[in-house]
């Protein structure tokens, strides 16, 4: 694929944080392969996550092509850059095109990024996840490389005051080593998927140099104050309760 915007867009986010002293932790960079195709599954804790997820391939010298909602591409600011990117639109009401679209651009050599768990975890823990990433990566026949990244939940994220101009963060961005997967049985491989994502948030949290004890941007087993899974479903029911009835008032 041909990139004119991309390469000079990622140089110009370096140079923003630079200028806000975001720091970075990262580790298993070297999972990312420097040719062939890839899904790249990633936690999901903020609405600029895919901002940095795209930096865990930088050390491969690769790129990475999203999955995004479709009304970002809708959008005449977002939408010709989110094409001229090469990223992927989603439409929920026609998911499976959209993954056999990521599988088709993993053939053909591309690393595809993909949020399984479709939206931001108000628990911060890793939510129950879909097992697209699973089914693209064994229809793709490329290998699934899971990845979390934290610290962005600190810029902007659901129920919180976004601080996207804050200074002296840091993101911490955690690649797993591939998961083979076959989709004969993509429930059993998405549990894997979980079970890795898991133990990578584990880490990414442990090491992150500020405490989780009393923090609202942390899970209440690490003893932070974000919602538990239980209360945070609660939460994502209200919410598309709510966006529900507004669309049928709007119809």
């Amino acid at each position: 694929m041909r990139d004119v915007t991309y390469p000079p867009i990622i140089g110009t986010a370096k140079t923003l944080f630079r200028v806000l002293g975001i720091s970075f932790q990262t580790s298993g960079t070297e999972h990312v392969p420097r040719e062939g195709g890839a899904i790249l599954a990633s936690n999901h804790v903020s609405y600029v996550d895919f901002i940095f997820n795209g930096l865990a391939a930088q050390p491969a010298g690769r790129l990475v092509r999203f999955m995004a909602k479709k009304e970002a591409f809708e959008h005449k600011v977002s939408g010709p850059l989110m094409r001229s990117m090469h990223h992927i639109p989603v439409d929920r009401a026609q998911g499976e095109a959209s993954l056999h679209e990521a599988a088709e651009y993993a053939r053909r050599g591309e690393i595809v990024g993909i949020f399984p768990e479709a939206t931001i975890s108000r628990s911060m823990e890793v939510k129950e996840i879909k097992t697209g990433a699973v089914r693209a990566a064994a229809e793709g026949g490329v290998p699934l490389i899971p990845m979390v990244v934290w610290g962005t939940q600190l810029l902007k994220t659901k129920d919180h005051e976004a601080d996207l101009w804050g200074r002296g963060k840091t993101i911490a961005l955690h690649v797993g080593e591939p998961i083979p997967v076959t989709g004969e049985d993509p429930v059993a491989e998405t549990a894997l998927l979980h079970e890795s994502l898991t133990a990578l948030l584990d880490r990414a949290i442990r090491e992150y140099p500020v405490s989780p004890e009393g923090q609202w941007w942390a899970p209440a087993r690490y003893g932070g104050t974000a919602p538990t899974p239980d209360e945070a479903r609660r939460l994502d029911l209200e919410e598309r309760a709510a966006r529900d009835a507004k669309r049928a008032a709007r119809d």
